[in-house]
């Protein structure tokens, strides 16, 4: 007897909102390179600092960019989470 797993499905050719986490600080100097996405270091409880990306992106070759980006920054990725569409 098979089993039918439900899963929600992404539609990777549509915009969508994200929010990415890197450790350590980005200048908003980037923003135009990171597809406009808004930018905020804090600092946290270890004052390391941690830099959220929240924005849309168009689809999924321009998320790909995007991080990308922060890897050729050497900027180590903690988190992308999909926010919805847009």
């Amino acid at each position: 007897m098979s089993q039918s797993i439900s899963r929600k499905s992404f539609i990777f050719d549509r915009p969508g909102k994200y929010r990415i986490c890197v450790d350590g600080a980005l200048s908003e100097d980037w923003i135009q390179r990171l597809g406009n996405m808004s930018i905020t270091t804090r600092k946290r409880k270890d004052y390391k600092r941690v830099t959220t990306l929240v924005g849309t992106v168009v689809d999924q070759a321009a998320l790909s960019g995007v991080l990308n980006t922060l890897y050729e920054l050497h900027l180590t990725l903690l988190s992308v989470e999909f926010l919805g569409e847009e």
